[in-house]
């Protein structure tokens, strides 16, 4: 089929030049099994238009896509690890597969994990398992609706292959995901040019970088230039983390290396949901010491900033480097609270009011550990949903003392507008959730059976919260 008359590509990463990328070419599988496509998401950037044999050859066999790269690019960076730095990274078993525009004139890339093997890949095989592409599915889906901005599962393609992992029941089925995103240039894509003392191509990545994805701070002077992009990069890593709070995400592996100078979260691996408000929630097994923890994230997210920072002392001096950090802890803070009101559906009042709901909530979850996502589910739209709160299978948490103090708050609040309490998705008494017991057991009949009707009913109620909560601007 022809594609829409919406499309329109790209290849503007190759301009940065062959030191920041390797071209390279996809692994051959031997199935290309369609499993999920975001048809929302093909339709901002005029793919929606494919049919699934088309589809499957651009996302599955990697045929090119008319007016972006012949070949693929492997992107190339560096990264600390758990704050270990490692000069050996760089795209291993992904690659950048092709830029185009979407419906608001942005600059998209997609790009996939599990294609093969690069100059990068080191030891590993290349591979993605079927089961982190499912995961990757329902995570991006569940963090969309909960108003996170977030890069998008755009395609999964079982490809027949049997992997071999350590950390889960092997062999197990290979998929190959592609992801809808708003830039790669990570923070460890300036370390690298950092690494090698390379000051011309750092300066090459920052103009790039600004032209291209926040032409609004760019300003004539190289130092001014630094600076002012080191704060709006402050303001858009502090918007993702206040958002990953609010919706009590833990991300699991926040290296350098995963975080986008853009601010959109992506590169999902041992992600968690809370079941309640717990700090030292942690999603990876591997992280011991409890690094990347729920409650640990806006130090980890200001760290990996410092280290952008440093990239930037070539262009800039220490001294105004610094200042220029200090936009992410205001930022993180009203961000936050912003986040929390509309997690409740209610309109802002005054900046007093707000920090005092925001409080008293934080304060009820923590201290009484009721259900995480219950609880914005239940009160979602302030005191008017007192009825339905009431009939809660966490009710008897909202009987007791502790939660007084959020009603008192609450008072001061009405619906946002466009709120709709009487939407479907709100006569039904659990929220929608995705806990990780939710996740094995969404998993187990695609395992066991090839069943893949539990995965899909999951995304169609994410689907309705989404509709109901309308978190995305």
């Amino acid at each position: 089929m022809p594609l829409s008359p919406h499309y329109r590509a790209s290849t503007s990463h190759a301009a940065l030049g062959p030191e920041f990328y390797d071209v390279v070419a996809a692994a051959t599988f031997p199935d290309h099994i369609l499993r999920y496509r975001n048809q929302r998401a093909a339709k901002t950037v005029g793919l929606d238009t494919l049919t699934d044999d088309e589809w499957i050859a651009h996302f599955g066999r990697f045929a090119p896509l008319n007016g972006s790269f012949e070949k693929p690019l492997a992107l190339r960076y560096h990264g600390h690890q758990f704050r270990v730095y490692n000069p050996e990274l760089g795209d291993g078993r992904g690659f950048l597969f092709a830029q185009l525009h979407d419906d608001k004139g942005r600059l998209l890339d997609l790009a996939t994990k599990g294609s093969g093997r690069t100059p990068w890949s080191r030891t590993a095989d290349g591979r993605l398992t079927l089961k982190g592409g499912v995961r990757e599915v329902l995570a991006t889906s569940m963090l969309e609706a909960l108003g996170v901005d977030t890069s998008k599962s755009f395609s999964l393609i079982e490809t027949g292959e049997e992997l071999v992992r350590g950390d889960e029941p092997s062999p197990t089925r290979s998929s190959v995901l592609v992801r809808l995103s708003h830039s790669h240039i990570r923070i460890g894509t300036f370390q690298r040019q950092a690494f090698h003392r390379s000051a011309a191509n750092i300066e090459t990545l920052l103009d790039y970088t600004i032209k291209t994805y926040m032409p609004d701070v760019w300003r004539d002077d190289a130092s001014a230039r630094a600076i002012a992009f080191l704060e709006e990069v402050c303001r858009r890593v502090a918007r993702t983390g206040a958002q990953w709070m609010a919706a009590g995400f833990v991300h699991g592996v926040l290296n350098t290396d995963n975080i986008n100078v853009t601010g959109e979260s992506f590169d999902y691996g041992p992600w968690r949901f809370l079941p309640v408000l717990e700090p030292g929630f942690t999603a990876a097994y591997f992280d011991e010491q409890g690094l990347y923890a729920y409650g640990r994230q806006p130090d980890a997210l200001f760290w990996n900033l410092v280290r952008l920072a440093e990239c930037l002392l070539v262009v800039a001096n220490k001294e105004q480097l610094e200042a220029a950090l200090n936009v992410f802890e205001p930022a993180l803070r009203a961000d936050f609270t912003a986040m929390m009101l509309k997690r409740l559906g209610v309109k802002p009042q005054s900046l007093e009011r707000d920090n005092e709901l925001s409080r008293a909530l934080w304060a009820f979850l923590s201290e009484s550990k009721a259900p995480f996502e219950q609880t914005f589910f239940d009160w979602f739209g302030g005191l008017a949903s007192a009825d339905r709160a009431g009939n809660s299978p966490s009710k008897d948490f909202y009987a007791a003392d502790s939660f007084q103090q959020v009603r008192e708050a609450l008072k001061d609040f009405t619906p946002r507008d466009g709120v709709d309490l009487g939407h479907p998705f709100f006569t039904r008494r659990d929220a929608c959730s995705m806990l990780i017991d939710e996740v094995e057991a969404i998993w187990k009949p695609i395992a066991d059976s090839d069943d893949w009707s539990v995965f899909h009913a999951k995304l169609a109620d994410i689907d309705q919260m989404r509709a109901a909560y309308g978190l995305i601007s």
